[in-house]
């Protein structure tokens, strides 16, 4: 059976933090997040990496990341931008903010011709997640199903502000019935909570609460899916909201498990997620990555 290919999500500007952090180094090695998410890919079977990139990021990005790599990895690189909409949009005087990461995937459909992953490039998943999703796609399966790692929340928050996670509802027989993007959810009064109104109130979710992190794998049937759902978004939202709406990922399968067109399977981790949404997340990561090393479980120098 063809390997899967890994999608790395790396366009996005990265608001919160300041920075291009996809590439922010993260250890002496001069290692960034996106290291190690794809030495635990091609170690867990996956074949082959695409990476979602801004047009103006790419001599960054290749400098800093595709030169250590690209000689021990088949790497790729699609670009995403705001240019690219069905036939008959245009995009909004004044938009300047990427369409969100549905339409990253889209801007990736060339050089996807089987099954694949999808990851974020600033998020640290663990090497038993990518082991996970690869044994999914790798054995033989309904084309119409599809899965993702669901995280303890408690597992996923940083102390240093809110973070967006897509909460799950997961049925008993472990599969994905709902999943609702938060865009704002903070450690709060000793467990979790999210707001939708600037903060003036909170409703808690328990520690306990399966939460998506952008860990997805997808049937190549999820691909006109998704095409078919954002030519819908921009009929949809762009007249109320021409500047900011966003076409989130999690919608598509969301939407197709409610049309009863496709299941997804919920792959449960206790992996603790790390990653750089804030610059003072940057000293926990560093932390974490050093504790990695010092147990054996990555090399100091991982293309080496």
């Amino acid at each position: 059976m063809q390997k899967p290919t890994l999608v790395i999500m790396a366009a996005g500007l990265g608001s919160r933090y300041g920075g291009l952090k996809q590439i922010a180094p993260v250890d002496d090695a001069g290692h960034a997040i996106i290291d190690f998410s794809i030495f635990d890919a091609v170690r867990a079977g996956f074949g082959r990496v695409v990476c979602i990139i801004k047009p103006e990021n790419e001599r960054d990005f290749r400098e800093v990341i595709g030169r250590r790599i690209e000689n021990h990895v088949d790497m790729q690189y699609a670009f995403q931008s705001m240019e690219m909409l069905p036939k008959g949009f245009c995009v909004p005087e004044g938009r300047v903010k990427p369409w969100g990461t549905g339409h990253a995937v889209l801007c990736a459909r060339a050089y996807l011709d089987g099954s694949f992953a999808v990851i974020n490039a600033d998020d640290f998943y663990g090497r038993t997640a990518f082991q996970a999703i690869c044994d999914f796609l790798t054995a033989p399966g309904d084309a119409c199903e599809h899965a993702m790692v669901g995280y303890r929340l408690a597992n996923t928050l940083t102390e240093n502000g809110s973070v967006s996670r897509g909460v799950c509802q997961v049925r008993e027989d472990g599969y994905l019935q709902q999943i609702v993007e938060r865009t704002r959810i903070e450690a709060h009064g000793g467990g979790a909570a999210y707001t939708e109104d600037g903060g003036k109130t909170f409703v808690p979710l328990p520690a306990q609460t399966t939460v998506s992190m952008n860990l997805w794998g997808f049937r190549p049937s999820i691909l006109p899916e998704l095409e078919r759902g954002f030519a819908r978004f921009l009929a949809e939202t762009l007249p109320s909201n021409p500047l900011r709406a966003e076409y989130y990922l999690p919608s598509v399968p969301d939407a197709l498990i409610h049309a009863g067109k496709a299941r997804v399977r919920v792959l449960s981790t206790a992996e603790r997620w790390f990653g750089i949404t804030y610059p003072d997340d940057m000293a926990m990561v560093r932390v974490a990555i050093a504790a990695k090393k010092d147990g054996g479980e990555y090399p100091e120098h991982l293309w080496k």
